[in-house]
């Protein structure tokens, strides 16, 4: 049976890479000796986000790196066909770029170009090759049952190596574990197996740590250890961080590291995050950790995640001023007082430009610590990846944008794409109050005259209970619903000319504040329709959490009225499929449209209720029939997603030396295989 063409790798994947070589050099011996032994920790966890993501994935990263050893990089010794040695080597680059053989973006698998047959005939190139293929050939390529070839929920046929070996685990099983042990155990670094002994069910939570052992917390058996071969490396790792850092917070902090990765203690890495937001404007920023949750079904548990990059003094200006001024812009949003933090605190943020990123796949900007408490009352940081933000594949496409738009749009997307990440990421995840008992009849709300809520006109009924978090109580959909909220935060206040100006855009700039607007609204309606390659028609699934939160936001902009917004095709097919967007009605109709969505999304999270948010999300991310037709001319149409090369580090002889590769698919794979050694 053929493979089912979306299942294909991509031919070629697009490859771009991640200057910063300049930014690199500009630091102090110690401060590169810093930045080494933080990237080192960071690539170790790659083993770890292998095992997150399938039970294949990590027998597949060493078949390809074993290959590239046996052939030292020179490909065309596998074999003399070089249509299939092109093949393998565009599968690998993929994997490699998306850490796993199912899409970081999407959740889909993806299987080699290159027959089965083939690729056991490059792989008997020696007897390990050999080995290692058989080890893993079916997980490449099977695709059947159809419901495997997608992540999620194990009882829905799904595959989630976040509950390894539990084919019969179901959601009641999750939660009823999650309600058991939380209040001794997060669930962040943690996995969880479902077995039968003697035709009993045994559950052990599997808890990421270099120290091994056990205990039981009611009928659950939690078991430390899980990754301790990968965690005591990152261990060692982060000690020699510790030695190496460039003041006390950052010691401190890398102590903390050490201790959670060691003990698996998520009080240590809470700790760890405190400092982290303490350590203001430093040269080299760096987090780690099982840091977000969204390809964990249940929204609960989190991928390995660590990073390092340096600082663009230049850019981080701008994002300085947006912070400095954020008191003037956050009353502009929908919501009373009553449903904002009592004080906004201030969070670093900085423009980065990356030298190492280990994950599944790299954001344009990240809002972190994400423990509730920890943001409420410590405060955040907000980055944004300069590199990330710049990097661009040679003759790259446009798609769905009308061919009078497109001069504009190639002009200023960039432009357009910088405020966005940056309102997202500052006034988005940085926002919102959530009423809470704190403590047994303590509320940080007046709870004998509680806030009229504005969706409904009368006085809000649920909060969050004491204990309870936004995640565990919107669960699932907790992930998807915040990005959401923050798009719509950074689209709602995208039209302020005092915002723009801060960026650098008004009436009277080369790049012109309305021009930038109008690029804005324009380049979220285009990923909101793109999004739909991450909906699978079979299941009535979305693979990816942000595409999901575009396409509502599209959604909202369809249904503004008035012609705001429509999708234009003459052709049966579809294939001149493009997006009107009358710029003239952005502020009249588009503006309030994003409002009043906004105000829905975040008065339901703000109130803890969730049936109302559940209900309102799965309205506006619903695609139906007529949208349905849209989908095969986007998967037509799709691009290639980035895959980025990134430098590597190396000590020798005491000091810090930076190796960077080419733009390419041997160059990515030989990054790869070099962080090995």
């Amino acid at each position: 049976m053929a493979t089912p063409s979306n299942l294909l790798a991509d031919s070629p994947p697009t490859i771009c890479l991640l200057e910063i070589a300049p930014h690199f050099n500009a630091l102090t011996a110690t401060e590169k000796l810093y930045a080494h032994h933080i990237s080192r920790a960071s690539f170790l966890g790659t083993r770890i986000v292998l095992r997150q993501i399938s039970p294949e994935s990590e027998a597949i990263y060493d078949l390809i790196l074993a290959a590239y050893k046996a052939v030292s990089g020179d490909w065309l010794k596998l074999s003399s066909d070089t249509e299939a040695v092109q093949y393998w080597i565009e599968y690998a680059a993929q994997f490699l770029g998306n850490c796993g053989n199912y899409k970081s973006f999407g959740d889909q698998k993806f299987v080699p170009r290159v027959p089965k047959e083939k690729l056991e005939e490059l792989m008997a190139y020696n007897d390990q090759l050999k080995g290692l293929f058989e080890m893993c050939a079916e997980g490449i390529y099977s695709f059947a049952p159809a419901a495997k070839t997608l992540l999620g929920y194990p009882q829905d046929g799904h595959v989630s190596q976040y509950y390894p070996g539990s084919p019969g685990i179901t959601k009641e099983d999750i939660a009823k574990v999650h309600a058991e042990t939380s209040g001794k155990f997060s669930p962040e670094n943690t996995r969880l197996r479902k077995t039968a002994v003697d035709g009993k069910e045994k559950f052990e939570l599997l808890v990421a740590s270099a120290d091994e052992g056990r205990e039981m917390v009611g009928e659950v058996e939690v078991v430390f250890g899980d990754h301790k071969d990968v965690m005591a490396k990152i261990v060692a790792e982060c000690d020699a961080a510790a030695e190496a850092a460039l003041n006390d917070t950052q010691r401190d902090m890398f102590k903390k590291y050490s201790e959670s990765f060691k003990t698996g203690s998520i009080n240590a890495h809470k700790e760890s995050q405190k400092l982290w937001v303490q350590d203001k404007g430093p040269k080299v920023e760096s987090d780690l950790g099982f840091i977000e949750s969204y390809r964990d079904p249940h929204g609960i548990r989190a991928e390995w995640e660590g990073f390092v990059a340096m600082v663009n003094q230049e850019q981080t200006k701008k994002f300085g001023e947006l912070v400095a001024r954020a008191s003037e812009f956050i009353p502009r949003l929908p919501w009373a007082d009553e449903f904002e933090k009592d004080t906004f605190l201030k969070p670093d943020f900085t423009s980065l430009e990356v030298l190492s990123f280990c994950t599944s796949g790299i954001p344009a900007g990240i809002n972190i610590p994400n423990y509730d408490d920890i943001r409420q009352n410590h405060g955040f940081k907000n980055v944004s990846l300069g590199n990330i933000l710049s990097a661009k594949a040679p003759n790259e496409k446009v798609t769905f944008v009308k061919d009078s738009d497109l001069a504009l749009f190639e002009g200023l997307k960039g432009s357009a794409f910088e405020v966005q990440v940056g309102v997202h990421e500052l006034l988005g995840h940085g926002t919102g109050k959530l009423l809470q008992e704190v403590e047994k009849g303590k509320y940080n709300f007046d709870i004998d005259n509680p806030p009229v809520s504005p969706v409904t006109g009368e006085k809000v009924k649920t909060w969050y209970g004491v204990g309870e978090t936004w995640g565990g109580v919107f669960g699932s959909i907790a992930a998807s619903y915040e990005e959401c909220r923050a798009e719509c935060v950074a689209m709602y206040l995208g039209g302020e000319k005092d915002l723009l100006k801060i960026f650098g855009f008004t009436d009277d700039s080369e790049k012109k504040a309305d021009d930038v607007l109008y690029i804005e609204y324009l380049q979220m309606a285009r990923a909101g329709l793109l999004a739909l390659e991450f909906w699978d028609p079979e299941y009535k699934k979305w693979g990816q959490g942000h595409m999901q939160a575009r396409y509502s936001i599209l959604q909202t902009m369809l249904q503004a009225g008035d012609n705001f917004v429509t999708l234009e095709s003459s052709a049966a097919d579809h294939n001149d499929l493009v997006i009107a967007l009358d710029r003239t009605k952005i502020r009249s109709h588009g503006i309030p449209a994003i409002g009043k969505y906004l105000q829905k999304l975040h008065v339901f999270k703000s109130t803890a209720d969730f049936a109302a948010g559940e209900k309102l999300y799965a309205e506006m991310c619903t695609v139906n029939e007529h949208m349905a037709k849209y989908r095969e001319v986007v998967m037509r149409k799709k691009l290639p997603r980035k895959q980025f090369v990134q430098a590597n580090t190396k000590l020798v002889n005491g000091e810090v030396k930076l190796v960077e590769y080419e733009a390419s698919l041997e160059g990515l794979i030989k990054s790869f295989a070099e962080r090995e050694v």
